[in-house]
């Protein structure tokens, strides 16, 4: 389905929600209520006309628009089946996150060792996961929602932790755009509560400006990792010179 097709459909719901007739349409237009119903049917409002239906039904078009994204069945977790096939495929690993970053999928197959064939194969598998939707000409739509979540402790959490992270921590955070910094320390209960949320804000903004981001050519861009985290934790060397093992829970 077309974004016109979801919008104008959208539309119809708002109509029937409200109690506004066709009839009723055509007279804010002032059209017939048969030039009506063939601009329903045809999906072929202009924006003008589509202002005009919103103002009749007191929404701005940008309420509209939200309301379609909200009707839109957005993918919000991945089965275990789909993550292990996800995990298991590199190159399909590797396509779903460039797209999700917003490259185009000539830019992908252009950059990395994957042919056009191959490259539509694979769009044809992620949009069977609902993470893409696979439009004319090879171009996508993202499917994912912005609450999106891996499976707790599933395969790619696990390919995260033996292949990504290790590797990410294998540097000395000294080159131009690194930063590192180790914090450790007694905290309260309520002061650590406080730090995850700040985090959480953190990664907000970060996700904020990442969208900024996605507008800029691909010149412009690079890949960049962000990690934080925190948890109540004492290294293993010092916990093991204790002489009663360290019992305090959290």
């Amino acid at each position: 389905m077309t974004q016109t097709r979801q919008i104008v459909d959208t539309l119809k719901q708002e109509l029937r929600k409200q109690g506004v007739t066709y009839r009723q349409v055509a007279t804010a237009l002032d059209l017939s209520e048969a030039s009506i119903k063939r601009l329903f049917a045809e999906n072929t409002f202009t924006l003008a006309r589509l202002e005009q239906v919103c103002e009749l039904l007191h929404l701005e078009v940008a309420d509209l628009v939200h309301q379609m994204e909200k009707n839109i069945d957005l993918t919000h977790q991945l089965t275990l089946e789909q993550e292990t096939e996800l995990a298991s495929d590199v190159k399909l690993l590797m396509m779903a996150h460039f797209l999700m970053n917003k490259l185009e999928f000539s830019e992908i197959i252009e950059i990395y060792d994957i042919t056009e064939t191959e490259g539509i194969r694979l769009l044809a598998k992620l949009d069977r996961m609902k993470i893409i939707e696979l439009q004319p000409g090879n171009r996508v739509k993202l499917m994912i929602s912005k609450n999106f979540q891996l499976l707790p402790g599933g395969p790619i959490q696990r390919f995260y932790e033996k292949v990504v992270q290790s590797e990410f921590f294998n540097s000395s955070f000294r080159g131009d755009g690194e930063f590192r910094i180790f914090v450790s320390g007694m905290f309260s209960r309520s002061d650590n509560a406080e730090i995850i949320r700040k985090i959480k804000r953190l990664a907000d903004d970060a996700h904020d400006l990442k969208a900024d981001s996605e507008s800029l050519p691909l010149s412009e861009r690079f890949g960049c990792s962000l990690i934080m985290a925190i948890r109540p934790w004492e290294v293993k060397v010092f916990d093991g010179m204790r002489r009663v093992p360290n019992q305090k829970k959290f």
